[in-house]
């Protein structure tokens, strides 16, 4: 079989973060797994818990006293707004048979789906149920809507923030969701033609075999690229560079940061969509990668600074989570740590030096956390799933068996095209949707609004009364 072909065909030990939903000629012969079931409604839960309380605790604390209120509101709203765009149309456009960019609107509300509709697994003939899918998938869209808010947080209008999101949600997720995790299932895969003809109708970056388990392209370089944008749109906060803006409540943050740790096991082990040796996988390096990466960062911050931060310990830890996503199901520990290790040191410059380099206020580095860590992780994937360096390398679907060629600068260059695709598709995305609602609404509350706080003057609230 030609390397091509495998690179088209087959992706992974049963890894990559999203599945379609069976073809239904594949359907009789697929079966409801409950623990498969059961284990993706605590993952679902998991990655729910990400986003509220965990990520609005994160920014939260993060941010001045006077603009915590309107950091909460804003997450959680989001959240709300990409839960119902997901169910009326996003869960269709990104998994449902279309082009290689877009999917249909045939499942639009969720139309056709019932309680004994199946989704594909990435084990033929097991399947789970389809609202469960749903759900998972709709989680992670909710999480990338809200990790931009954090790049420019304190000085945003409210109602910029739910229309832009609303813009970017149809037009950079859903499609750069299709294009990485759209394909029809293993049950398609049953001999060469067939597979041609399954790989026909996947994702643009599918049928190229970029491997992503559980985000790394689709949330957070995707995330990160539209809050940098954003960051050069809304413009630099006032007083930035002169007066001192330091997180009102590290103790926040602190909470916020271990809910993230904590639902990430159900992000990057729930996408192995079934409760197996490869969520195990998974589960043990985020563990591990997370803990290495923190590690790093306070090493590294202890070494230039002179002292150890409780913000740059949780910061290389979300480092670390967002380093390891792309990789978790694919590379073995030794991988994981390493990757850990990196994200803990390069995102530390992302945050100080590259920020500097790019001039702009990122408020909450949304990019040199999200941005670095997402696009470093991509690319080691291609390096430690090599099963060389212990990873699981590729898996063919009409042989159901590892493929025993692993060319580690093939992988690499297919996983850099994945993020030049991610960070071009975002980007243009981005630019036109801030332009758009900056010419609707303006982007920025008035000076005196952000010099008051935006709890007040956008909200008519205090996160604190005293």
């Amino acid at each position: 079989m030609k390397r091509l072909f495998s690179l088209l065909t087959l992706l992974g030990l049963f890894g990559m973060s999203g599945l379609a939903w069976a073809d239904e000629a594949a359907a009789p012969v697929m079966s409801l797994d409950k623990g498969d079931n059961a284990w993706l409604i605590v993952a679902s839960a998991l990655v729910i818990l990400m986003t509220v309380p965990g990520l609005a605790l994160f920014y939260g604390g993060l941010v001045r006293t006077k603009n915590m209120l309107s950091v909460l509101m804003q997450v959680f709203m989001v959240f709300c707004v990409a839960t119902v765009l997901w169910v009326v149309y996003g869960y269709s456009l990104a998994f449902t048979e279309g082009n290689a960019f877009f999917g249909s609107f045939d499942k639009a509300f969720l139309a056709g789906i019932t309680t004994d509709s199946l989704a594909a697994t990435f084990s033929k003939g097991v399947g789970i149920s389809e609202y469960i899918y749903v759900v998972f998938q709709g989680a992670f869209a909710a999480i990338t809507c809200a990790l931009i808010l954090g790049a420019f947080a304190e000085r945003i209008r409210f109602s910029a923030v739910l229309l832009f999101i609303v813009i970017w949600f149809t037009f950079s997720y859903t499609p750069m969701a299709h294009m990485v995790w759209y394909w029809a299932g293993p049950d398609a895969y049953t001999d060469a033609a067939a597979a041609d003809a399954a790989n026909a109708t996947a994702g643009w970056l599918f049928q190229h075999g970029a491997l992503d388990f559980a985000g790394g392209t689709v949330v957070h370089i995707n995330a990160a690229v539209a809050g940098l944008v954003g960051a050069y749109f809304v413009g630099k906060r006032v007083g930035f560079g002169r007066e001192i803006m330091a997180p009102h409540s590290l103790t926040m943050s602190m909470i916020g940061a271990c809910l993230l740790w904590f639902g990430w096991f159900g992000f990057n082990a729930g996408s192995s969509l079934e409760a197996n040796g490869v969520a195990a996988l998974a589960l043990v390096n985020t563990w591990a990668a997370t803990a290495m990466a923190a590690i790093a960062w306070m090493m590294a911050e202890w070494g230039l600074k002179g002292k150890p931060s409780l913000l740059g310990g949780i910061s290389g830890a979300v480092a670390g989570l967002v380093a390891i996503t792309p990789a978790c199901g694919f590379v073995g520990l030794v991988g994981a740590l390493v990757i850990g290790a990196l994200a803990g040191v390069i995102c530390l410059w992302g945050v100080h030096g590259l920020k500097r380099l790019l001039n702009v206020d990122d408020s909450l580095d949304v990019f040199g956390v999200h941005g670095v860590g997402g696009i470093l992780g991509a690319l080691l994937t291609g390096v430690f799933a090599s099963p060389d360096l212990g990873g699981s390398g590729l898996w063919d679907y009409v042989a159901n068996s590892a493929v025993a060629d692993y060319s580690i600068a093939d992988q690499v260059k297919i996983q850099a095209i994945g993020v030049l695709t991610t960070i071009v598709w975002s980007g243009v995305v981005s630019v036109v949707g801030f332009f758009l609602v900056d010419k609707i609404l303006g982007l920025r509350v008035p000076v005196e609004a952000e010099r008051e706080g935006l709890d007040l003057t956008s909200h008519g609230e205090r996160a604190y009364n005293y």
